[in-house]
């Protein structure tokens, strides 16, 4: 197995050299490491079958309900039967608003984990997933503003980030919301394992207690904008066959545009959170 950075900065790292259909305990020990230290973790071309993908999940922990009956969950924009996603529907425009910068889970009860990625169908062109290191963001903080948000919390909700460019979610039944409570989420998280801050922030975070509107939208905004750029920020361009494991817990994501009317068919597999790290501060 052999890992190679990404960026210089530790941020990303390219696995090769091992078979995620054929994984064992030792190759996942090192890939474990890998994954904490560089957060996001490219696996080309692997053409992961779909039960080794739920093994390399439940490698992580316990996988979210959406994953149900040991299947992963289509992120595509075409049916089952190959026919395109009505453009008008909740599904289609909630891929569209993952163009925005997003931690997957944020507005459930308990915030993902890990997410694990893989391509079937890309576009020539377009349709890349960029990752943005929140721990460096935090680091590269001044202190005013450190001291600034080190108490503050936002509440998250897919009804208010979809609100934002222009859609209206008709149920929550089918993300798993129900009639939960919104969750309350700081806006430094520490992580449970390394011990490392980092802004935990996003598309999905509105609202923080204390503050205007107005002032916890242009603080959240402010953030995004800092926190999401060069040399923190990477991409990926997909080709059949590539997966992609992620830390939730420290990095902020987005998908890139492409001609939707190309098809676009990905596989995932999303880890849900430890409720002692995970859960909102209001649960």
């Amino acid at each position: 197995m052999k890992v190679e950075a990404i960026t210089e900065s530790h941020f990303g790292a390219k696995v090769t050299g091992v078979n995620l259909n054929t994984l064992n305990d030792a190759q996942w020990r090192d890939i474990e490491a890998a994954w904490y230290e560089y957060a996001v973790l490219v696996f080309p071309g692997q053409h992961i079958e779909e039960a080794a993908h739920i093994a390399m999940g439940e490698r992580v922990g316990d996988l979210e309900q959406l994953v149900a009956d040991k299947k992963s969950v289509p992120i595509s924009n075409r049916k089952a039967d190959g026919a395109k996603v009505d453009e008008a529907s909740d599904h289609f425009q909630i891929l569209k608003g993952n163009e925005g910068w997003h931690t997957d889970s944020t507005y459930m009860p308990l915030s993902a984990r890990a997410s694990i990625l893989a391509a079937q169908v890309v576009p020539d062109q377009g349709g890349q997933t960029e990752w943005a290191d929140m721990r460096a963001a935090y680091d590269a903080l001044d202190q005013a503003t450190r001291e600034q948000i080190a108490n503050l919390a936002a509440y998250h909700s897919l009804f208010y980030s979809q609100s934002k460019v222009g859609h209206s979610v008709n149920s929550g039944a089918s993300y798993g919301l129900g009639n939960q409570q919104i969750p309350l989420r700081p806006l430094v998280k520490v992580h449970p394992v390394t011990g490392r801050a980092a802004l935990f922030i996003g598309r999905h975070a509105y609202g923080i207690p204390g503050m205007s509107e107005e002032d916890s939208e242009a603080l959240l905004s402010r953030l995004v904008e800092f926190a999401c750029q060069s040399p923190r920020v990477f991409a990926h361009t997909w080709q059949p066959g590539d997966l992609v494991l992620w830390d939730n817990r420290c990095v902020l994501h987005r998908a890139r545009p492409y001609d939707y009317s190309l098809p676009r068919i990905m596989r995932h597999v999303r880890v849900a959170g430890d409720p002692r790290t995970e859960a909102g501060v209001n649960a």
